[in-house]
């Protein structure tokens, strides 16, 4: 009875109160609210914030952890301990550390995250690192992109202003279909960076359209020309005396893409017993576009001996265009009647393959 005084008092209170314009009756408690279903940019929104949530993070002092942002600039010398979350983690990093197996990299894969530490590090460390989720169904893995992180670290160092490759001169080739780059990258991304013909001495003018440069990348040729040709370096400058980098070749290259165009040769086509035939395949193409052949003639099934040889070299075609010319040479050093019939060459690249052929008879 008490508690139903109060209830009611309470009514009564409430009741005095000058009723609000508009004002609904009381809505009932246990009325269900139908969620609301996010707009078309919201939702694009949050899906694209899942997409691009890192899982990278770097080790802090005391134990503290810090998200990496695109880029991070760190003093040639410091260590650095990169953690991404996962049970299954892939990284990459810049290549040489593993091409020398360098002793300063150590990579751990742990239960609930994969561990990075670089320790002592130089100007040459600097570049790109980045990690993902590994999911995988048996034997066969895949890239889980939801699930990635990635920062491009500079390693800033006075005295190496460019990132230190090892060779002094590199060949660059440029392509009418495809942009070109000279990787003229720098350690310090505030270095003022400027591009230079060897002959005749000159700028090469930047126009931020056709010819861009990237900290990250070096000078970009977004359209390559024949004009573009020649022998160039770059020249940084950040607080003292401007630095050099190595000289770029620039070789313009014009031949069509597509499967190989390939011809086939035989220094003879009668030969007889114990003669020594020798039959060419030979394939034009792009300088930088490997060539791969494989061969089918008479003796094969019956693993009759044959020596072959693959082998390529660049040619000037005299108007400052450098092409590749890829040859295989088939062998028969003592010519038999099993030796007679049909030599075929199939010549591959990544576009495809072609297949030529000739004969050989016995005189």
């Amino acid at each position: 009875m008490h508690l139903f005084w109060k209830e009611q008092n309470f009514i009564i209170a409430k009741s005095k109160r000058p009723k609000e314009p508009g004002e609904n009756k009381i809505k009932p408690v246990n009325k269900k609210v139908k969620p609301r279903t996010p707009k078309m940019k919201e939702r694009e929104s949050v899906d694209s914030s899942l997409k691009s949530q890192s899982i990278l993070t770097q080790v802090m002092d005391k134990g503290n952890f810090q998200k990496l942002a695109a880029t991070l600039s760190l003093a040639a010398g410091q260590s650095i301990e990169l953690r991404c979350k996962g049970s299954n983690v892939t990284w990459k990093y810049p290549s040489y550390l593993d091409t020398f197996k360098d002793s300063r990299l150590s990579v751990k894969q742990l239960d609930r995250y994969s561990q990075l530490i670089l320790a002592n590090s130089t100007a040459a460390d600097t570049g790109e690192y980045s990690c993902w989720l590994q999911l995988c169904n048996g034997n066969k893995c895949r890239k889980d992109e939801t699930k990635t992180g990635s920062t491009y670290i500079f390693f800033t160092d006075k005295e190496e202003l460019f990132v230190p490759t090892p060779s002094y001169f590199e060949i660059v080739y440029l392509n009418p279909d495809k942009p070109a780059v000279i990787p003229c990258r720098v350690t310090t991304p505030s270095a003022k960076v400027t591009l230079h013909r060897e002959f005749p001495a000159e700028e090469i003018e930047t126009d931020g359209t056709d010819i861009i440069y990237d900290a990250k990348k070096g000078f970009v040729f977004q359209h390559p020309t024949s004009d573009h040709k020649g022998i160039v370096y770059c020249k940084a400058e950040s607080q003292g005396a401007p630095q050099i980098s190595i000289k770029y070749h620039l070789l313009y290259v014009e031949v069509p893409k597509g499967p190989p165009s390939a011809t086939i040769a035989v220094s003879s086509s009668r030969a007889r017993f114990s003669d020594r035939v020798r039959v060419v395949c030979s394939v034009l193409g792009e300088p930088d576009v490997d060539v791969n052949f494989k061969w089918q003639y008479p003796g094969q099934e019956s693993r009759r001996p044959v020596i072959t040889q693959n082998f390529w070299r660049l040619i000037n075609r005299g108007i400052g265009h450098t092409t590749r010319i890829s040859k295989s040479v088939l062998l028969v050093e003592d010519f038999e009647d099993i030796d007679a019939g049909n030599y075929v060459c199939i010549a591959q690249n990544l576009q495809g393959e072609t297949t030529v052929a000739t004969k050989v008879e016995l005189k």
